[in-house]
């Protein structure tokens, strides 16, 4: 494992301590402050129309983005989980360059401070991705490669746990750029959340051959938008969740499409949609997650 520890403020001696964890094969940022344990855990899927921004605190204020929305929705949703003059986000992790999962972290750099840009380092050629590559290399951010075996140690016994990619992606070109996805597991303690990208029928397939028995959670964020072409039968019933949580707005495909509804439900398998609820809130206190209503 690899893992990353991170917390709000970076010290002084930021720079010296990332060259000594990296000469230790050891990634992470260090900071001097002592983070307040809150007990609870934070999971948000955030309304910000047909794609997908996921915001986590851990119980040390640790705060994580996966993906940014297609759009400045982002900015709107963000005040609804952070308090309103916060201004810094620990990690961003843009599963994929596509513009429905990356198009509003332009944005949230030109306004909040980053601590580090996590990517699978799938290249496409794009004016959202291009404007992304620059404005992280402009603002010297700390950048990783996610690959499976990655641990990120969020605080108070809270992690991320990187199960896929597993091997190379950047060789896949950028209209294939959904079988390269960063696909995740949010863990606290006794509660967890599968964070599943864009992952197409495929990378399900794989992800059963090399971690079926890491998959199940409580809580699943539903492939792709409920496409037809994901969340097969042998990846729900690996990953059995309580909770299917669909990222959506108005679309022209079809998403979420009745196939997955149907798989879903078969299951008994609660599904909750932005497009129908808004932003959507989980707390975990270690043992369950409950809702905000």
């Amino acid at each position: 494992m690899y893992p990353f520890s991170f917390s709000k403020h970076a010290a002084a001696l930021y720079a010296a301590l990332i060259l000594a964890v990296f000469c230790a094969g050891v990634w992470g940022v260090v900071y001097a402050e002592t983070p307040h344990l809150s007990g609870v855990l934070t999971f948000a899927v955030l309304n910000v129309g047909q794609g997908d921004a996921l915001y986590i605190e851990s119980p040390t204020g640790v705060q994580l983005l996966v993906d940014g929305g297609p759009d400045d929705s982002l900015l709107r949703e963000l005040p609804v989980v952070m308090p309103a003059l916060d201004r810094s986000v620990d990690v961003v992790i843009a599963t994929h360059p596509d513009a429905d999962h990356i198009g509003g972290f332009s944005d949230l750099l030109d306004r909040y401070e980053v601590g580090v840009f996590i990517s699978p380092g799938i290249y496409k050629d794009t004016a959202t991705a291009k404007t992304l590559e620059t404005k992280v290399d402009e603002k010297q951010i700390l950048r990783v490669v996610a690959r499976r075996g990655m641990l990120l140690d969020l605080g108070g016994g809270a992690m991320l746990q990187i199960l896929y990619p597993d091997r190379d992606v950047s060789v896949l070109p950028g209209n294939r750029a959904n079988e390269g996805c960063i696909v995740a597991k949010l863990i606290y303690k006794d509660t967890s959340a599968l964070l599943t990208c864009d992952a197409p029928a495929t990378t399900e397939a794989r992800l059963l051959q090399i971690v079926r028995g890491e998959l199940a959670s409580d809580i699943l964020k539903v492939p792709h938008h409920g496409s037809k072409y994901s969340s097969t039968e042998p990846f729900i019933a690996a990953a059995h969740p309580a909770i299917a949580v669909i990222s959506v707005g108005k679309n022209s495909y079809g998403h979420p499409t009745g196939q997955t509804l149907d798989r879903l439900t078969a299951r008994d398998i609660e599904i909750l949609r932005t497009d129908q609820e808004g932003t959507i809130v989980f707390r975990s206190d270690g043992v369950t997650f409950s809702r905000d209503q």
